[in-house]
């Protein structure tokens, strides 16, 4: 049976053709993060006015501000011990779902304290804002399902039974496993 080893370090992903697109799609979910935090500034009237009543106008502060933290955690380096990466794309997808939903349900059914948007589709905010957010659940949804099927692979040597280089292959490589495999003596 041939034993084998990994060149290189343990753990380490080789970089991939993958990284500057991902770091596009990054930069356009940042600037769709502002965008809906934006419209819902504009829809307010200013950053510091406050629509009434007041549960909806906190909500719209709290869009703002994530919009402005979804922004900022798509373009900032992740640091190691916050968590996986693909919480950026996870809070993209709350912060454009989240107020697509208030506003259709503002517009259809009706929300406490404002019975007079029922039925006012022609807030032109309102509709560049819908757009926006569904552009954000779009690709962060889409970037969600990429990284959950990315592979990362690493560089095994494989040796016949004498220690001699046998060749070498990739493989599949679990990032949250410890690689518990010997590592043959020389």
């Amino acid at each position: 049976m041939a034993q084998q080893t990994m060149t290189g370090r343990a753990g380490v992903a080789r970089a991939s053709a993958g990284a500057a697109p991902e770091a596009g799609m990054r930069i356009v979910g940042a600037l769709l993060a502002l965008g809906v935090a934006a419209a819902h500034v504009a829809d307010q009237g200013g950053v510091t006015a406050f629509t009434s009543p007041d549960w909806i106008g906190w909500g719209y502060r709290l869009i703002e501000v994530g919009g402005v933290l979804a922004a900022l955690a798509m373009l900032l380096p992740w640091p190691a011990g916050l968590g996986r990466p693909w919480l950026r794309w996870a809070a993209a997808v709350l912060l454009g779902a989240g107020p697509f939903i208030a506003y259709v349900a503002s517009r259809t059914a009706g929300v406490p304290g404002d019975p007079g948007d029922v039925g006012n589709w022609g807030d032109w905010v309102g509709t560049v804002s819908l757009f926006v957010e569904a552009a954000l659940v779009l690709l962060s949804a889409s970037m969600l399902l990429a990284l959950r099927h990315t592979t990362v692979t690493r560089m095994v040597t494989d040796y016949d039974r004498d220690g001699h280089v046998a060749g070498a292959h990739e493989e599949p490589v679990n990032p949250d496993a410890k690689d518990s495999r010997p590592v043959p003596g020389r």
